[in-house]
Parts: C-alpha cells; structure tokens; sequence
C-alpha cells in the first residue's frame, strides 16, 4: 500500500513554524500552500494527500493521479470535499473528529462570558481613552449567566464539552439535535422554535450541511429574544450574516459572538468589525498550539489505520 504522504497546505496549521509532519509517515513532502493549477503534479505518485479546510471540487478531484487513495481532511469539518467525487474515483475520506473538542468548547464559554459582561465595548472605550467605566457606576450591561438558559444547536463532541461546564456555571440547558433523546433532570431536548424563543444564549455546534446552510435567517433570528445572544464557534454559513447584522443594528438581538463568520476574513468594510455588541474572533477555536500538535498526532494515527488496513473516520 502506497505510504508516500502530502501535505498541501501546511501554512493553514503550521502557521508559527512549530509543528512537524515527520511523524504522519516514512514518506512525507509539505507544501505551505497549493494552488488548483499544481494539484496533479503535487500529489503524482502520492498514496494520501493532507489537507486542512482547501477546497477539493469534483473538478478538483478528477485532477488527482490514480495513486491517490486517501484524503485526509485535517479537521471536523468535510463540506469543503466533494465526498461523491471522491468516491466515484475511489478515495476514501478521513476526517479528525475530536481534536479540538476542549478548546472549541472553551472558546464559546469565553464568548458567553464576555458578552455577559460587555467585555468588548468595556475594551472599545479603553481605547479611545473612556475611563469613566472606573469613576462612575458601571456604565455596559453586565449580567449572571447561572440561572440562565443555554439553547445548544447540535450535540455532539463540541456541544456537550459546552454542555458540561454550562452545567458547571449554573446555566439551565435547551438542547436541539436531529438525532431525538431522552431528557436527563439537567437537560431538556426541545425544538429549534422552543428553543431559540426560550434561550438567552444560543450556541451552534452542528456540521454545514445543505439542511443546516443558514440555519440561522430573518426568520429563526425573529424568534428570539432581544435580550439573547447568539454565539457561533462551529461553521460561518450557518448563519445568514446580513440578517444577522440587522438584527445586531436594530437591537432585536442584544449581541454575538463569532468565531466563524460567512465569509473569512469578513470583507474589509463589514460592520462586524465595529459594531460594539459582537465579539469578532479570526477561527481561532482550533488554533491553539496544543490543539494542533493534538491535530498532526490524531493524523497519524489516521494514515497509520489506513496503512493497516483499517481505516478509520471515514466520512462518506
């Protein structure tokens, strides 16, 4: 079984240097970065070929030499991949699913306490020299998040780690998922109607699909509260960003947070960048230095799976 091992953009998660790819293989080539134009002779005479979050389209795929057998996407996330085409050319796709679970999650309880304390407009007028914060009454909107109500979108890894130290902070919990289960004395599965009217915290934690594209629209974002908080650590489109700014605009939604945006980087001129109710973070859940040399050590042991003869985190 061909071992042979490329990595074609490497940059996406070794961005400090600080990283090595060594171990993935006996036989390993990096790239830092691979346009559509280098794709077939990048990976000609390659049995597996690396990849974090590049696009890999049917038109992409058929570019592939036949040596290919393996795509390793180094992430959750998969939509990026063309799984039909991939499988019609026979490619098994691997994926990493649990990673970053911790870090992800930690990052979604740093949004809800930040927008629970107006952390970023409390930093915002630091900056431009307020310091009336420190002489006069606090002047931002700071409030308890225990006995508040969470509302999860999605249980899985990511979503119950929030779930466990929701739990811990006090925080009453709303889960939807497509999958049904039975409520627990600490947790109740709802509908996505019931739960976007009833939380005061909603944070998403489901895969970009077809179904869950926009999620997240004028509409859902009219159920909920204006007092509530939308935090979002898991895939940018699932939210429809410009319903989401009005309502950030006309305050029928008090604020949000999100570490995925639409389109990344946001434009240049997007008011995600200035307005005062948004904490704006650039996709740094996985970023963490032991999130990713976890990433190069679960990517290992993937191609080492697939070498034996058992692959494992298929994705299809």
């Amino acid at each position: 079984m061909n071992g042979k091992t490329v990595v074609l953009n490497a940059a996406r998660m070794n961005y400090d240097g600080k990283l090595d790819f060594s171990t993935l293989s006996s036989q390993v080539t990096v790239y830092d970065d691979t346009q559509l134009s280098e794709l077939s002779q990048r990976t000609d005479g390659y049995g597996i070929v690396v990849t974090k979050e590049m696009p890999l389209s049917a038109e992409s795929i058929a570019q592939l030499p036949d040596s290919v057998k393996l795509i390793c996407e180094a992430g959750t996330g998969y939509n990026n991949i063309d799984l039909e085409a991939a499988k019609k050319k026979g490619i098994l796709v691997c994926n990493i699913p649990a990673y970053s679970t911790q870090r992800v999650a930690h990052t979604a309880i740093l949004m809800l306490l930040g927008l629970s304390s107006s952390i970023q407009v409390q930093m915002s007028m630091l900056h431009r020299g307020d310091h009336s914060n420190f002489t006069r009454f606090l002047q931002p909107p700071h409030v308890e998040v225990n006995g508040k109500t969470l509302g999860i979108i999605g249980a899985g890894n990511i979503g119950r780690e929030v779930m466990k130290i929701a739990q811990a902070l006090g925080m009453k919990l709303l889960v939807y998922t497509r999958t049904p289960k039975e409520d627990t004395p600490d947790i109740t599965y709802v509908t996505l109607e019931t739960l976007l009217r009833e939380s005061d915290y909603v944070s998403l934690h489901c895969p970009l699909t077809p179904e869950t594209h926009h999620l997240i629209n004028r509409e859902t974002l009219a159920l909920m509260k204006p007092t509530a908080f939308l935090i979002n650590t898991s895939r940018g489109a699932l939210v429809e960003e410009e319903a989401l700014i009005e309502a950030l605009r006309s305050h029928k939604l008090a604020g949000a947070g999100l570490d995925v945006q639409e389109q990344e980087p946001p434009r240049a001129d997007s008011p995600l960048y200035t307005l005062e109710n948004v904490i704006l973070t650039p996709h740094m859940g996985w970023k963490g230095l032991e999130t990713r040399q976890r990433l190069v050590r679960l990517l290992a042991e993937n191609i080492s799976a697939y070498l034996s003869g058992h692959p494992i985190h298929v994705v299809e």
